[in-house]
């Protein structure tokens, strides 16, 4: 079985007495994708949050890649940044860059590669992400799917070990919502990258991910591979999955 390459310990985010996750442990294993799944307010985007550092947590530990990142300091969080990828709910393109400005705008600001290489390396994403074509458009010309795949190739365009993804479906149709779950599996397979895939679309973590689990009031309410999930008997991960209310008893 592969090592973690990321650990949570006793992990606890509290917002005053707000607790939003409430000591967790999870580990997420070199190469597979794991989707988080939760109801609106259960903490998903919270973890991912954790995980790049832009939340310090109010309690437990985080290790990535074998580093406490507890301990690290804004240079220690920016050198490990190096070799992770986010994907944004809603893109977060620059506006005034062009596709292929945006895809090289990473690279550009943290490497110092030639500018033929850099943009091969854009080339050979945008070919990746399914949009040779749109190097020379700007954000605004493209549809909420295509932003999303040049969101995704921008992440990417750096060769991370670690893709962090925000809700990639969001507000997309069931095809486009389909065709971000098959380019998801595709980046895992192709990179070989480790993917944590903070989702409210079943169909998308069913399709892309290797492994669930289930936020509910904090804790995970369950964890296993997409056909354990699929065909198990917990009844809030029955409830969520035919989108219904979970009720109390059935925690």
């Amino acid at each position: 079985m592969a090592e973690p390459i990321i650990s949570l310990q006793k992990l606890n985010i509290a917002f005053g007495e707000h607790v939003v996750i409430d000591d967790i442990d999870l580990e997420i294993r070199q190469g597979e994708t794991l989707a988080i799944l939760g109801p609106s307010g259960s903490g998903k985007s919270t973890i991912l949050r954790t995980m790049i550092g832009l939340l310090e947590p109010t309690g437990g530990e985080v290790f990535i890649k074998g580093e406490h990142v507890n301990e690290l300091d804004e240079d220690g969080w920016n050198s490990l940044r190096q070799k992770m990828g986010m994907v944004f709910q809603y893109s977060a393109l620059f506006d005034f860059l062009t596709v292929g400005e945006n895809v090289a705008f990473g690279l550009r600001q943290h490497t110092d590669k030639a500018e033929d290489e850099i943009q091969g390396i854009v080339d050979e994403m945008l070919e990746l992400v399914g949009l040779p074509h749109a190097k020379e458009q700007y954000p605004a010309e493209l549809s909420g799917g295509m932003k999303k795949r040049v969101g995704l190739a921008r992440a990417i365009a750096n060769r991370p070990e670690i893709v962090l993804y925000d809700e990639p479906t969001a507000g997309l149709d069931p095809i486009m919502s389909n065709n971000i779950s098959r380019l998801i599996r595709k980046t895992q397979e192709q990179l070989q990258v480790t993917s944590v895939l903070v989702t409210h679309d079943m169909e998308s973590a069913f399709y892309a991910a290797d492994r669930i689990a289930m936020l509910y009031k904090g804790k995970i309410a369950a964890l296993g591979t997409v056909a354990e999930i699929r065909n198990g008997h917990n009844q809030i991960v029955d409830a969520f999955i035919r989108g219904k209310e979970i009720r109390e008893e059935a925690e």
